[in-house]
């Protein structure tokens, strides 16, 4: 498979996340292929929605979604204003105030990585298993 991606920019808004979720389906249909792995396009999408919702609730805002296909790998990447890396934290099973995320897309993906933008700003990338 040659590589494909989608860049899509999202403000803060009631539908930011739930709109990365609808660029990522649509990214997934138009592969054209089934995943080699059962679940790997909900994991994709959750991953999405995960990573944008912590871009735009703690990186300033905005955000701009790259989604890359790799022979086996799809690539979620997501740049957000924010110099400030993603933490593990213990979750709040009282307070609903999240602590989830992070540990989970750790677990859905092969590799993660945070790398720092030339100007400001990060890149938070999952690579999950397709």
């Amino acid at each position: 498979m040659d590589t494909m991606s989608v860049s899509a920019a999202s403000a803060r808004s009631e539908t930011s996340a739930a709109g990365a979720r609808q660029r990522a389906r649509a990214f997934i249909e138009g592969l054209g292929e089934r995943p080699a792995v059962a679940g790997a396009a909900d994991a994709v999408v959750l991953v999405v929605s995960e990573l944008v919702t912590n871009a735009l609730r703690h990186g300033g805002g905005t955000c701009t979604l790259n989604l890359t296909a790799h022979p086996g790998t799809i690539e979620v990447a997501v740049h957000d204003h924010s110099p400030q890396a993603p933490r593990l934290r213990d979750p709040d099973l009282t307070g609903g105030t999240g602590g989830f995320g992070w540990a989970m897309v750790k677990r859905l993906a092969r590799a993660t990585a945070v790398t720092r933008g030339t100007g400001d700003g990060k890149t938070v990338s999952a690579l999950l298993a397709w």
